[in-house]
């Protein structure tokens, strides 16, 4: 039998993530000792760096009773050129589930094709499946449902922007997009998705009555040497306590961490009531707590 992976959000059906994201309440809630991983290992492959997904993932290993191993560039016989589907083929034999942090997206794919066990996308250039669960789990916490909703994105269409573009057509939510000229979306997302997603050049337009509010930073990981070109572009895209007030009295903020505090956000709405972004980033925790129980323990 073929494991399960998520390598994308589309992996999952609407109903699988409102269940995942059910179970990963009562698991956040739980208080007595539960541990369905004993003795199992995840393997952690990062070609990125990262402080939530390391801890995340280590954490709930510990928490479910079983282990991790991390795995940098420098560790592993990928960042001296073995072929991807090789290192798959060793370390699926080794290991009971892989989690890949890395820059392309195909890397994730041969991996989940080549291995003996589930394989799991901590993040790629495209889509951050696991960040946007974590999102989504903290919607429904405070908001309940998100269908019939409506969602604004503002700035880079990046992988985060991309994978709310699945849990838009997946969860059946409006996603309001707002991007500089040059920086959106694929356009092949954007015309899979031309029911649920709409793409405007104003941050104002997108934010109008819209339930919650997201963005994320202007230069990703490995886009360093543009951040000042960036900066210039999106100077117009800032998240500041204007744009929220256009957004509807309840809405919510989010930004999937860290953030540069006077750059893509005010801190006026980082620390602001609307913001919940440190519930969001514990959320990873809880949200891939439930992912690892349905990989490993339902199958």
């Amino acid at each position: 039998m073929n494991p399960r992976h998520l390598v994308t959000l589309t992996d999952l059906s609407g109903e699988e993530i409102r269940n995942l994201i059910r179970r990963a309440v009562e698991l956040k809630q739980l208080k007595t000792v539960y541990e369905p991983l004993k003795n199992k290992v995840l393997g952690l492959v990062f070609e990125k760096s990262s402080t939530r997904t390391r801890v995340s993932f280590e954490t709930a290993m510990i928490q479910f009773g079983g282990g991790s191993i991390f795995l940098s560039p420098r560790d592993t016989q990928l960042g001296r050129g073995e072929p991807v589907e090789d290192s798959a083929r060793v370390l699926s034999r080794m290991v009971d589930c892989i989690m890949l942090r890395t820059f392309a997206h195909r890397t994730v794919e041969i991996f989940a094709e080549y291995s003996k066990v589930p394989v799991i996308n901590g993040l790629t250039d495209r889509f951050h499946p696991c960040q946007v669960l974590a999102d989504l789990q903290t919607y429904f916490e405070h908001r309940g449902d998100i269908a019939g909703k409506t969602v604004a994105w503002i700035g880079d269409g990046n992988n985060m922007c991309q994978t709310y573009i699945h849990a838009a057509q997946l969860l059946d939510f409006k996603l309001k997009i707002a991007c500089p000229e040059g920086y959106d979306p694929e356009a092949e997302l954007l015309s899979q998705a031309a029911d649920r997603v709409e793409l405007t050049r104003s941050p104002k337009e997108a934010a109008q009555d819209a339930d919650l509010v997201v963005t994320d930073v202007w230069a990703s990981m490995g886009q360093e040497q543009e951040q000042a070109l960036r900066a210039e572009i999106f100077a117009g895209f800032q998240v500041d306590a204007q744009l929220m007030a256009l957004a509807a009295p309840d809405a919510l903020f989010m930004h999937c961490l860290p953030a540069h505090r006077g750059e893509e956000v005010s801190s006026e709405v980082l620390e602001s009531p609307q913001s919940v972004v440190w519930e969001e980033a514990e959320n990873r925790l809880h949200a891939q707590k439930a992912l690892l129980e349905l990989l490993l323990v339902q199958g």
